[in-house]
């Protein structure tokens, strides 16, 4: 439904419009007027479990409680993080579930689309940031011992993505200089640990739980370890929210309900069941791992596997700025910091207000090994 307070709304939209353009972009698509139905296409990452919000949402239709009557939603899911910002850009999808450098990113090619971050989805220190060794490594006595383990060693990330950053912020914090630092995707990397090829990678989740519960690799070391989060973020075309503040409110709202349902540890089962469904090759186990596990303090386990923030919290922020200003570094942007417009918390900030609840809205806790599938 729409609120009674939308006036409002449009008000406080119209009186931000200093941060969009003047007179509509080349690119600007339409969206109907406010109050009107709308047909929205989602793009989404079930193959990245700090975005798992993306997938309640798909699975549980938050949404329709709170867009107007008659409005269309298509999830299309991308592989990667990289295929929504295309998507995006192209004005094929309007809202992107994404990790925290495909949005940062996102951000900034206004000279093809203008996209905004809007919320967060999650903060965490291990769902983007773990090392995972070969199984014939040696048995560490912590995870700093694995990560002076990694001096001399072939180490294969994705580079240019959240794993690539958090490898290089390790080596520098630790002094490491691996033998050979390898640009490999996910599918090279497991070809690799099953051939003996590679000693070391970092991979996020829930493929880093498939490859250790598959037994091809180990799982050493984490953010938690030097302190280094990694994040998911909500992305609009800005076009959507200048033309339609009442379709930005009614989905960030649907986000809330989607982020505290995550929150809920008895959700837990249902969680693993939405995204068998929308994954594959993926069992359950994998699912509940790359989520839910408990791991030791050897392998950089965490008693909070994600932190709900929702809005765009300090931590949110200093995320952002670090991951900008990698991404400059690597010469993936052409800025060592985002325009202050790119990153809007106006929506979720308000939303938090009128339900009273304060972020971080809640946490997603490990759960005892008992209770994973078998």
């Amino acid at each position: 439904m729409i609120t009674r307070k939308f006036s409002k709304l449009v008000a406080a939209a119209t009186a931000a419009g200093a941060l969009f353009t003047a007179g509509a972009h080349a690119a600007d698509l339409d969206y109907g007027k406010p109050g009107e139905p709308v047909k929205l296409v989602i793009g989404y990452q079930p193959y990245y479990t700090e975005s798992w919000s993306g997938l309640v949402m798909r699975g549980k239709k938050f949404y329709e409680k709170y867009l107007p009557k008659g409005s269309t939603v298509e999830f299309q899911i991308g592989l990667q993080g990289a295929i929504i910002v295309n998507n995006m850009l192209a004005g094929k999808q309007h809202i992107g579930y994404m990790g925290d450098m495909p949005a940062i990113v996102s951000t900034t090619k206004t000279e093809t689309a203008d996209i905004r971050l809007v919320a967060t989805l999650g903060l965490g220190f291990d769902q983007c940031n773990i090392f995972l060794a070969r199984t014939d490594a040696p048995k560490f006595a912590d995870a700093n011992a694995a990560i002076k383990w990694l001096d001399g060693k072939t180490v294969a990330v994705p580079k240019g993505s959240c794993t690539d950053r958090f490898a290089q912020a390790t080596f520098q914090k630790s002094n490491i200089k691996p033998k050979e630092y390898l640009n490999q995707n996910i599918e090279v990397i497991t070809s690799n640990f099953r051939a003996g090829k590679i000693d070391s990678a970092v991979i996020w989740e829930p493929t880093a739980s498939r490859l250790v519960q598959e037994g091809l690799a180990r799982r050493i070391a984490t953010g938690v370890n030097n302190q280094e989060r990694d994040g998911g973020f909500l992305a609009m075309r800005a076009d959507l929210i200048k033309a339609r503040p009442d379709v930005v409110k009614a989905w960030l709202n649907a986000e809330l309900d989607a982020q505290l349902f995550l929150a809920d540890e008895k959700n837990a089962p249902e969680v693993i069941k939405i995204a068998k469904e929308q994954t594959t090759g993926f069992n359950d186990r994998v699912l509940f791992y790359s989520l839910y596990g408990s791991y030791g303090a050897d392998a950089g386990g965490s008693p909070t596997r994600i932190n709900l923030h929702y809005t765009f919290t300090p931590e949110a922020r200093e995320l952002i700025t670090k991951a900008t200003t990698f991404l400059h570094s690597i010469k993936t942007i052409n800025v060592d910091k985002l325009r202050p417009e790119a990153v809007m918390p106006e929506f979720t900030q308000q939303i938090l207000a009128e339900r009273k609840l304060t972020a971080p809205i809640g946490d997603v806790s490990a759960l005892p090994d008992a209770q994973a599938p078998k």
